[in-house]
């Protein structure tokens, strides 16, 4: 099933200044489904599950994240954190006019919608959480990206070099997730640097009294052998989130190369969450 593809722009207003957000619209309606990429990552990595959720008659949004893909890259570490990430998926759904939405994403895009949830409860209706980054991965993050930072902020050409190998490779003449890889290493050292200072020494996730709070309905997904990712983190969120299912991957790269499982649990759990009663917002007293 063919469905409707467009790109579309917003802006988001900081104390440091203005920046541009890109992302990408499947379908159409009201049942609305955002979907948040890895660290480092574009938002096309998560084309294919737009279109097959879209396919189902949900309206997808890929967004990327300040820092991410064809959105700004600014090289000021103050402007990235998770709950900026967070403010940022809530400024998509007032731009679009989502009263409400489907979030979820991957590892980086995991722990935001975890964030967006904490932050605006009233506006996810469920959550799709594929490989969070939680208390058993710091050390193996770490170890993947401090190298990583310290490569872009001290020598800045081995990130340069890369990107100009990789960026006059024609897209559509390699396949897919070669082209996915190719634009993770299409980066600026500033932006990189920047990127990763900001997770490291903000807070990675919403800590666990927060989690065991989050009341939205939640799909999570973890992967063996993945020392990242661990799927101890995923299990251990399914059992903190009073209304989470968890689902272990038959293998790191199930939902990459061969998804049709899992985009069909994805798809389910997101229509069983517009088909049930929108929650009724909370009012202090």
């Amino acid at each position: 099933m063919l469905v409707s593809e467009r790109i579309g722009q917003f802006f988001v207003e900081s104390d440091y200044g203005r920046d541009r957000l890109e992302y990408t619209e499947y379908g159409s309606g009201d049942a609305w489904v955002v979907l948040l990429h890895g660290q480092l990552m574009p938002r096309r990595m998560h084309q294919p599950l737009a279109r097959a959720l879209a396919a189902e008659g949900l309206h997808v949004v890929t967004l990327d994240l300040l820092g991410h893909g064809r959105s700004d890259r600014p090289a000021d570490p103050l402007v990235y954190s998770m709950t900026d990430w967070a403010e940022q998926v809530v400024a998509l759904l007032d731009h679009l006019g989502a009263p409400q939405a489907v979030v979820g994403g991957t590892s980086l895009g995991a722990n935001v919608s975890l964030e967006v949830a904490v932050l605006a409860p009233d506006r996810v209706r469920g959550l799709i959480v594929e490989m969070p980054v939680l208390n058993n991965a710091v050390e193996a993050g770490i170890l993947a990206f401090a190298p990583l930072m310290f490569a872009a902020r001290f020598l800045p050409f081995t990130v340069t070099a890369l990107r100009l190998l990789t960026r006059p490779v024609p897209r559509g003449f390699v396949p897919f997730w070669a082209g996915i890889a190719l634009d993770t290493l299409d980066q600026r050292p500033g932006s990189v640097a920047a990127v990763v200072h900001g997770i490291f020494f903000g807070r990675v996730a919403p800590s666990s009294r927060q989690r065991r709070a989050i009341q939205a309905p939640a799909l999570v997904v973890g992967h063996p052998a993945d020392p990242i990712h661990p799927a101890a983190d995923a299990a251990m969120l399914a059992g903190e989130m009073p209304r989470a299912t968890f689902v272990r991957a038959r293998s790191i790269l199930e939902w990459r190369v061969a998804p049709e499982r899992l985009n069909r649990a994805a798809a389910e759990f997101a229509l069983g969450c517009w088909k049930s009663p929108r929650r009724a917002r909370r009012v202090g007293g």
